[in-house]
């Protein structure tokens, strides 16, 4: 089914949401719900076929060229769309570096427009930032140096009347700015703030990577981003809801993060002796998992 389905998709426009939204659909749970053989051949198929990847390029595009909802963000059949396209060229980043499947097309993207899309969110519907932040996070997982992803029209010009101390030097960061990056922890932190279980865990997926990245391209610039005093506040933030316990999934993975790039002004040793008292306290086979698994990541830094 792959080959007619991706065929299908090929001969579509970006408008044909109708006929591409399921069709994408159906793509991506067959990378994903298949055996590893399987799920190779599942990726040679797709990135040897042209027309597909043409259009998954017109697709994504779409995402900076609509104008923004005047009225509360929802999830319309173009977003929909778009939240498609997102995942599934995540998931072809990820196999194509996985499996090193040979690519017989490119896709060009301009990485300036991918920040804006999250920095600037224009009434975006959750959805649609989670997809988008799932692309970045296997961008950022592969250096944007994937044969399959070409980086176009970065801007890493500073402006000259904001000096920076030499060691945050974008060419480090490269193709991130380093103005790009404050800008995009920023506004991971106030996406936070909503506390919506979904966008939570991409957000805090996307803030592990992007810290991993800049810890090898520039530790300063990732020990520095990782001990920004308003992330201290966003955690009290995330506990001041009805849950207090520090047994939430993404307030142990935040935690986790700065015990592991030893943010002590952050979280200090008061912080993880009580977690380790409502460890020690919970019934830990009545946990939901995601909250074990956290918690298990959390314990090995420790």
């Amino acid at each position: 089914l792959l080959f007619p389905v991706s065929n299908l998709c090929g001969k579509c426009r970006p408008r044909d949401t109708g006929l591409l939204q399921p069709s994408l659909n159906f793509l991506y749970w067959s990378l994903h719900q298949t055996t590893p053989y399987s799920q190779q051949r599942a990726v040679a198929v797709l990135l040897s076929n042209v027309s597909l990847l043409e259009l998954l390029q017109k697709v994504l595009e779409c995402t900076w060229l609509r104008s923004p909802p005047s009225g509360p963000a929802y999830l319309s059949s173009e977003d929909a769309l778009l939240c498609s396209g997102w995942l599934l060229v995540a998931s072809l980043l990820l196999y194509q570096h996985r499996y090193n499947t040979e690519v017989h097309q490119t896709l060009s993207l301009d990485l300036k427009e991918v920040l804006n899309a999250v920095i600037f969110r224009n009434k975006k519907p959750i959805l649609l930032l989670v997809s988008i932040m799932q692309f970045l996070r296997a961008a950022l997982r592969q250096n944007f140096s994937s044969s399959l992803l070409v980086i176009v029209g970065q801007n890493t010009a500073q402006d000259a009347t904001q000096p920076q101390p030499p060691s945050l030097q974008d060419a480090t960061l490269h193709p991130l700015a380093t103005q790009q990056v404050f800008s995009l922890v920023v506004s991971l932190q106030n996406l936070l703030v909503h506390k919506d279980l979904l966008l939570s865990q991409a957000v805090v997926a996307c803030l592990e990577t992007l810290v991993e990245y800049l810890y090898v391209k520039n530790q300063d610039v990732a020990l520095h981003v990782a001990s920004q005093p308003w992330h201290r506040f966003l955690l009290f933030t995330l506990l001041n809801g009805g849950q207090k316990s520090f047994l939430q999934p993404e307030v142990l993975r935040l935690m986790t993060l700065f015990v592991r790039y030893q943010s002590s002004n952050i979280i200090s040793q008061k912080e993880i002796s009580q977690i380790l008292q409502e460890a020690a306290e919970a019934n830990l086979a009545e946990l939901p998992e995601a909250t074990s698994c956290a918690l298990h990541l959390f314990l090995c830094q420790v």
